[in-house]
């Protein structure tokens, strides 16, 4: 995330939209009931700004009062406060809004992350597994997945690294997997895919890899022979679709190895240490 984004994470990026206002801040019937049960126009008027924030962003805020002008003029207006700078009184007693957001959180059914820490890295996981996706899309989708089960969000670092972490682990587990696919003969022909032949600039990997380019009769002929020689290595690529997920393969350039696609795609172990790759 840029500092941009992070700074955006759970807090107001400008003001909410009139329809958003009426969706997400309006007080229904039992928000007012919770509200009405304070004293005083400032501690109901910042009740209200907790309750709808928390609905808004998925966290309490530091400073239950660092809302956008309209935010607080829409609210204050429902509850009949005619000067909503009277709000600044809430922070007077520190004790208040945590009180508060405590019952808050039991009226709304919230709950912490930490109660969720664990379903929630195993939903994490799965998903850098089967996907692959970017990290970006990875903690958008599990900002979704909490706010979906009224779980509040935690820090943005720790967000960050759980979902950096899942992906790492998701990775290496599709190197491993595919690692275990060669026999130990096919192990010893990939690795010699990037030995350099005897007077030859190119090792057979990147002539597998650039294939025939030239638009003439012969380049399918090129083409055909490369799909020969790939095949001739016997790597199993139905045993490789049932272990990886299709997404995955999908995004690995590989489905299936066949004279159709006149082998575009080539097998190598990485660097002699035994880590099989898919390289298009």
């Amino acid at each position: 995330m840029s500092d941009v984004e992070a700074a955006a994470y759970g807090r107001y990026d400008g003001g909410p939209s009139r329809e958003e206002l009426d969706r997400v801040f309006f007080l229904d019937d039992a928000d007012r009931e919770l509200v009405d049960r304070r004293r005083g126009e400032h501690n109901r008027l910042g009740f209200a700004l907790q309750l709808t924030t928390v609905r808004w962003l998925g966290v309490f805020l530091p400073d239950p009062t660092d809302v956008p002008e309209v935010v607080l003029s829409y609210v204050a207006g429902q509850l009949g406060v005619s000067d909503p700078s009277c709000v600044g009184r809430y922070l007077e007693r520190r004790p208040t809004r945590f009180d508060h957001a405590e019952e808050i959180k039991l009226a709304c059914g919230l709950s912490e992350f930490a109660q969720a820490r664990s379903e929630f890295e195993d939903w994490v996981a799965a998903r850098a597994w089967m996907t692959g996706d970017g990290p970006r899309a990875i903690f958008a989708d599990a900002v979704g997945w909490l706010r979906e089960r009224d779980v509040l969000l935690p820090g943005v670092t720790t967000l960050a690294r759980l979902v950096a972490r899942a992906r790492a682990e998701g990775d290496e587990r599709l190197w491993e997997t595919l690692a275990a696919v060669p026999t130990v003969e096919q192990a010893r022909m990939l690795e010699g895919l990037l030995d350099l032949g005897e007077g030859s600039r190119f090792s057979d990997l990147e002539r597998w890899r650039k294939g025939p380019g030239d638009p003439t009769g012969k380049s399918p002929r090129r083409a055909l022979s490369r799909v020969a020689e790939i095949h001739g290595v016997g790597i199993d690529s139905s045993r490789v679709r049932a272990l990886v997920p299709a997404r995955r393969l999908l995004d690995l350039r590989v489905l299936h190895l066949s004279a159709v696609d006149l082998g575009c795609v080539s097998w190598v172990s990485e660097g002699r240490g035994g880590v099989s790759r898919l390289i298009r």
